[in-house]
């Protein structure tokens, strides 16, 4: 849970189950705590809360790991780094989107990085579900809270995109970066798949 604006957080007993790891970053620590979410660790360097809140924060955090404000990563990509060494199935990022833009590019770009493309993480707001993938096959699930999907080359090129199962099927298409070609598709039926062989491409699943 990162310190995105609370607004744009989806319900997050949607999210809650006896495996889930909970770990804050900055202000998302006290969201999880008013949600009564106590997670097992938070990070970041806390400059966007009070000292009051602070004290709050050590009173009910079992490891709280505070860095200095000037530093060469974000606190979300400090969080990120832990969680990805815990080898988890996969990995949920909320509070990331909405306010600042530098912050939702940056944590946009954190998934295409050659340390977590490839693994399962998924960016999710009350609006929107983002992931970044590698080539390959993938299914996608009817999700009738978002209907609609986009995909997005975030490589230079993205070579043999096959979409099956989906209102605008495509067969062996290559998409350069800026194309809009793939933006607001459907499913047709329960399930489709996507699959491409050179390129990562990001999917963005969506509702009004």
């Amino acid at each position: 849970m990162a310190g995105g604006p609370s607004s744009l957080l989806p319900p997050l007993e949607t999210y809650i189950d006896e495996e889930a790891i909970w770990i804050g970053v900055d202000r998302g620590v006290l969201y999880l705590l008013e949600n009564g979410i106590i997670p097992v660790r938070g990070f970041g360097d806390f400059d966007s809360i009070t000292e009051a809140e602070r004290e709050y924060l050590h009173n009910y955090v079992p490891h709280l790991s505070v860095f200095p404000a000037e530093k060469d990563t974000t606190d979300t990509e400090l969080a990120l780094q832990w969680a990805v060494n815990q080898n988890p199935d996969r990995i949920y990022i909320f509070g990331a989107t909405g306010g600042r833009l530098d912050h939702l590019f940056a944590n946009v770009q954190l998934l295409s990085s050659d340390l977590y493309v490839g693994a399962d993480i998924t960016l999710i707001d009350t609006l929107n579900e983002v992931s970044v993938h590698v080539p390959g096959s993938y299914e996608a699930e009817l999700l009738e809270n978002f209907p609609y999907i986009s995909f997005v080359p975030i490589s230079a090129e993205v070579e043999n995109l096959t979409l099956e199962g989906f209102k605008y099927p495509l067969k062996n298409c290559h998409i350069s970066m800026g194309s809009t070609l793939c933006i607001s598709n459907e499913l047709v039926a329960s399930k489709g798949t996507f699959s491409f062989t050179n390129g990562i491409l990001m999917m963005v699943r969506s509702r009004d």
